[in-house]
């Protein structure tokens, strides 16, 4: 298998992934925890930009890059009285966590295993109008449109619940 500049980016954005992802929860302090998760949500737009989905990575970039910039400002408005109460420094559920995390990477290295690294993925072509398509399929009544409003529904409300729970009273 020769080694060419996609497979080095690859291994550099899995490598920001997957260092993000443990950093952010393993990091005690709120703040660094979202910063690092800007570090993921980057890594998976280089991810994106080397699969040659360049709607993807905009959308990774631009909506969960700026949702994480929007979480730190609501992080240090909103909790400020959290950060200063001692926390306990673990969760008794630990345990299950570590877990549940060992038996996914046991399936993940199962079935890495069985598929091969050096095989090559047959991929079909891409479409001429990708985004006419998915635009389409977004706002069908068909498609994802419920999903994407249930969503909204639900991030609304987790907001109005977070700012109910943390006002002073």
């Amino acid at each position: 298998m020769t080694l060419t500049l996609s497979h080095v980016l690859f291994f550099l954005f899995a490598l920001m992934v997957l260092g993000g992802a443990i950093a952010v929860v393993t990091v005690r302090n709120l703040f660094h925890a979202a910063l690092w998760l800007m570090l993921v949500f980057f890594g998976m737009a280089g991810l994106y930009v080397l699969l040659e989905a360049p709607f993807f990575a905009a959308a990774q970039l631009f909506i969960y890059m700026g949702a994480i910039g929007i979480l730190i400002i609501f992080a240090i408005m909103l909790t400020r009285a959290f950060m200063r109460q001692p926390m306990p420094r673990a969760n008794e559920q630990w345990w299950l966590a570590a877990l549940l995390a060992a038996v996914l990477l046991g399936v993940i290295v199962f079935l890495t295993l069985r598929v091969g690294l050096g095989e090559v993925v047959n991929a079909r072509p891409v479409p001429e109008h990708t985004i006419q398509i998915l635009g389409v399929t977004l706002v069908d009544p068909e498609g994802y449109a419920l999903a994407f409003e249930v969503a909204s529904v639900l991030l609304v409300m987790a907001l109005i619940g977070a700012v109910t729970i943390v006002r002073e009273r």
